[in-house]
């Protein structure tokens, strides 16, 4: 089947994309997503607790306001319902193809199309959107003898909600981002919790409340105030970015983690295994006001030496120590610099989108690759934030998308890629501007690649990457002209 634009993922880049390209008139596409419902990771990860650490009138988008948050930071459900309810009020539902993965997309260099093997047949489309986001894919650990434990095994981002935990011995692997949202809930009711600890976090307050009725309605009568709010809180979270770039101004967010470390933990031993020694904002810094008192109940064990092995009923720790086990959660993360689907991406040489990105990810603005015609990547390379939303990068994206795909068409020009030189040049900027950051500290961190290089976080504001993104640069790109009927086909770069 041939369609003009494939949108791989139904999360928030996917569906932002379907939205927008409809705004703008590109009403010939197709969503394509593995899972039988949309909403991305925020389907996915549906572990107890599981929220948002940004502010809900922020985490929306801009073109669709929701004016009945529930609270100023929304969970799980909540989001997740949100982004059905945007498929319906935009009309995007009959472009959906759910349950289709893609196993493989191509470029046809003759025919000027991508070809699309999905698990529900093959597609042609000129133009590609990969919006499968960077925590769609689980990291599961190589540790030795994982397949050999006894009891059972999930990914916080697979959540097991037919185990009841009651009772258990549980053994959490990670301390990230859904580690501090779901051991607290699952504390009370598992026998005895052993957690598993590389490197403790920052964390700083969650300054949740419930969203009034009285709010809701003024929202509803007045969207002027809630574009307000939102305003406001794009400045209050922009303000945030000073202490990442400039890491001596996080000193004082740093001693008041501390001293709310003090509050909540009276164990001067167990104080000790959670205090971080790396830069505030070297990894990303969470927020919650029930991780540290959880660890501190008599049931929880906060374990420090490195796991050697897997054994049946346990985990054996590199001092000999055996920890009894009969569940084991790996909140261990995701293939964010190395996801696996950048090896089914194979552009005009034949080179999969992995090949092209070894050893380390790149992208001009983000968004597009040389070498891959036609192909618009949202969330790729260095387009991560630690401080605000991304779905302000998403839309700052599309509208990119959206200027290319009308230069093609009002050019007539069959395919555009950047040209090698604008993607270097590029790199190099994002590159040099990462340097003096926090990010550039030395902690370990998923933000960096297998070579030590920084390819998720963006080095800067929201606002700055809005501002580069804001118009189309024809000079950085090549053209492939469309052929025109008694001519033959022709293509040209246009001047750098």
């Amino acid at each position: 089947m041939d369609v003009d634009i494939a949108i791989i993922g139904a999360g928030f880049g996917g569906l932002g994309a379907a939205i927008r390209l409809q705004q703008a008139g590109f009403t010939d596409y197709l969503v394509f997503d593995r899972g039988d419902d949309v909403g991305g990771t925020w389907r996915d990860n549906s572990y107890p607790g599981c929220a948002c650490d940004v502010p809900s009138h922020l985490y929306s988008f801009s073109f669709a306001p929701n004016p009945g948050w529930s609270h100023t930071f929304s969970g799980q459900q909540e989001i997740w319902d949100y982004l059905r309810g945007c498929v319906d009020r935009f009309g995007v539902r009959p472009r959906l193809r759910l349950r289709h993965e893609v196993r493989e997309a191509s470029w046809d260099e003759q025919a000027r199309r991508w070809r699309l093997r999905t698990s529900g047949g093959e597609h042609r489309a000129r133009v590609l959107v990969c919006a499968t986001g960077p925590l769609s894919e689980p990291a599961v650990p190589a540790i030795p003898g994982l397949g050999e434990f006894a009891g059972t095994v999930f990914h916080s981002a697979r959540w097991r909600h037919d185990h009841d935990l009651t009772g258990r011995r549980v053994a959490v692997v990670g301390t990230g981002a859904s580690a501090v949202q779901f051991v607290p809930r699952i504390q009370p009711m598992v026998e005895r919790l052993t957690l598993f600890q590389r490197t403790p976090a920052w964390i700083m307050p969650r300054r949740s409340r419930r969203i009034s009725r009285l709010e809701q309605a003024a929202f509803r009568a007045v969207p002027g105030a809630q574009r307000a709010v939102r305003a406001g809180l794009y400045v209050a979270r922009e303000a945030l970015a000073v202490g990442f770039l400039h890491p001596a101004v996080n000193r004082l967010a740093s001693r008041m983690s501390l001293r709310t470390l003090r509050r909540q933990v009276a164990d001067a031993r167990l104080r000790d295994k959670l205090t971080p020694r790396y830069a505030m904002g070297c990894k990303r810094v969470l927020i919650s006001n029930d991780y540290w008192p959880a660890l501190a109940r008599p049931n929880v064990e906060v374990v420090t030496a490195p796991i050697a092995r897997i054994v049946p009923d346990g985990v054996v720790t590199d001092d000999g120590t055996r920890h009894d086990a009969d569940t084991l959660i790996l909140g261990t993360g995701f293939h964010v610099t190395d996801s696996p689907v950048v090896w089914r991406v194979r552009g005009r040489d034949g080179r999969s989108l992995g090949e092209a990105w070894t050893p380390s990810m790149q992208a001009y603005q983000g968004t597009m690759v040389a070498g891959f015609p036609n192909l618009f990547f949202l969330l790729g390379p260095n387009t991560g934030l630690g401080h605000t939303s991304v779905v302000l990068m998403i839309e700052a994206q599309l509208r990119l998308v959206v200027a290319a795909l009308r230069h093609l068409r009002a050019t007539g020009a069959d395919a555009i890629e950047p040209t090698a030189e604008a993607q270097r040049r590029w790199t190099e900027r994002v590159h040099r501007r990462m340097a003096g950051t926090v990010w550039q500290t030395g902690c370990s961190s998923w933000y960096l690649d297998a070579t030590g290089r920084n390819t998720t976080i963006w080095p800067g504001y929201a606002t700055g990457f809005a501002l580069r993104l804001r118009r189309f640069r024809p000079a950085d790109h090549r053209v492939v002209a469309g052929s025109r009927p008694g001519e033959p086909e022709r293509e040209h770069a246009d001047a750098v």
